[in-house]
């Protein structure tokens, strides 16, 4: 594994051990060349995945992406975590056993609002108004009284 701090391919591991449920192994890593430490994981991949966006562009998944997105819709929100990664190796583990390889972004994206909305509201509405790329205080009003069939329309 490349050192990030100086380049040397040659780093020891130091400390090996299970991490999100057991599905990933985290390695802490020593640089003998600048005594640099850092972590390292490791997740089972079944299988390369790839992403067709909507006007057919093509490139590979990336976990991280959606995981960075998962992570700013679900900020400063009450849930720990660990429920989030799980949530993330779940949508992973997901896409990985439909047994296909070209996957549309649309298909993630839904994947991904039916597992926020299954853990926070909050986090869930935030992510749909990215993805479904919300204009105006409107387009939230609208997704919110879906949400709750049985409320009353909110005045802006």
């Amino acid at each position: 594994m490349r050192c990030p701090f100086c380049g040397n391919v040659d780093t020891q591991v130091k400390d090996s051990r299970p991490a999100e449920d057991n599905v990933a192994i985290r390695r802490r890593r020593f640089c003998p060349s600048c005594s640099g430490r850092f972590t390292t994981y490791e997740r089972v991949q079944l299988r390369d995945l790839v992403v067709v966006k909507s006007n057919g562009k093509r490139e590979d998944f990336d976990r991280d992406k959606m995981a960075r997105s998962i992570r700013i819709a679900m900020q400063k929100r009450p849930v720990e975590p660990e429920r989030i990664e799980q949530m993330i190796s779940g949508i992973v583990r997901r896409l990985e056993s439909t047994g296909e390889t070209d996957i549309p972004s649309k298909a993630i994206g839904e994947i991904v609002m039916e597992a926020l909305s299954r853990i926070d509201n909050v986090g869930y509405v935030r992510f749909a108004s990215v993805y479904k790329n919300f204009q105006d205080a409107n387009d939230f009003d609208k997704f919110v009284s879906e949400l709750r069939p049985g409320a009353t329309k909110i005045d802006l």
